[in-house]
């Protein structure tokens, strides 16, 4: 199934709804005790997963008087404040050309623990939404990610056990000020004013069972086949398949769970797929972001991530 937030008027809170055939129906109105938000809604995940499964099965939902047209509403994050936000590092690709376009070999940690930082879960973005460029930097980049949000709590969990804490997938934009962030690095932490000022999340959540068909599992846990590409005003400059991660979610939930607890309602991103970058491809294949610029983010069977650069 795939879960929205979304709200009919700016001042409105965010509800919880079932995205079906172009179509969002409002979750607490048809499942009595259900709660409205999202993160609500996490708390209690292993009591309305089943029964929310049912209901996104039937077709009536979609016609339903508490159910919507998508485009008469505002989508947002599908969570729009997550209880945390980690973002890892995850595709060999990226990481090694990246590295090389600075002149800098691989580093032989990152192929021993998948590494993450923390990034600010209260800029998160939902789909559509003006994405305001930083004043100080000239250096604007998208980042071509997936995230996963947590569904079940725990610490210390076992990479065989890790992909049962999932509640479902999105797609993630890493917006990164590459100025900002090259400087902050030099002093030994961040990224922090390089990332913190926004994140795209959306359109939907979707759950695994909707992915089981392009699943491969193995015994660093499941991967899945699925295409990811990026355009900007239009035109393709980033492609690469989910299926080529080093680092499964399973490892990265174990890495950020180890002696700490993660909560329903972390968002836990991938990082950043070949060629899924400016910083990547390089100033000659595309310059860096300005304002007007439409950036989409399409992930299949997730869906297409779209925000416009504003000043």
């Amino acid at each position: 199934m795939k879960l929205v937030s979304y709200r009919v008027q700016n001042k409105d809170a965010w509800r919880t709804g079932i995205f079906r055939q172009g179509r969002i129906a409002d979750i607490a109105s048809i499942l009595p005790g259900a709660p409205s938000g999202m993160l609500e809604l996490l708390d209690e995940w292993e009591r309305w997963r089943e029964p929310l499964q049912v209901l996104s099965g039937q077709e009536a939902i979609a016609s339903g008087e508490q159910s919507f047209p998508a485009e008469a509403v505002t989508l947002g994050s599908p969570l729009p404040r997550p209880r945390s936000f980690r973002d890892f590092y995850s595709f060999e690709a990226h990481v090694k050309t990246a590295r090389a376009r600075r002149g800098l070999d691989m580093v032989p940690e990152w192929y021993r623990f998948p590494v993450f930082y923390f990034s600010n879960a209260a800029a998160f973005v939902g789909p559509n939404a003006r994405v305001k460029k930083p004043a100080s930097t000239k250096w604007l980049d998208y980042e071509l990610e997936i995230a996963c949000v947590i569904g079940k709590a725990g610490v210390d969990i076992p990479v065989e056990q890790a992909d049962r804490h999932i509640a479902g997938y999105c797609i993630l934009n890493d917006w990164s000020a590459r100025d900002l962030q090259r400087e902050e690095v030099k002093v030994g932490l961040g990224p922090a004013k390089g990332k913190d000022f926004a994140t795209s999340m959306g359109p939907w959540l979707v759950t695994p069972d909707e992915l089981a068909d392009v699943c491969m599992t193995g015994e660093e846990g499941a991967r899945y086949a699925l295409k990811m590409v990026a355009r900007v005003n239009g035109i393709e400059l980033s492609r690469g398949c989910f299926q080529d991660i080093h680092y499964t979610f399973a490892q990265m939930i174990a890495r950020a769970s180890a002696d700490c607890p993660l909560y329903p309602g972390d968002v836990i991103g991938s990082g950043t797929v070949g060629t899924g970058c400016i910083l990547e491809l390089g100033e000659e294949r595309h310059r860096w972001l300005e304002a007007g610029d439409v950036v989409e983010l399409e992930v299949e069977r997730l869906g297409v991530l779209t925000n416009t650069i504003s000043e």
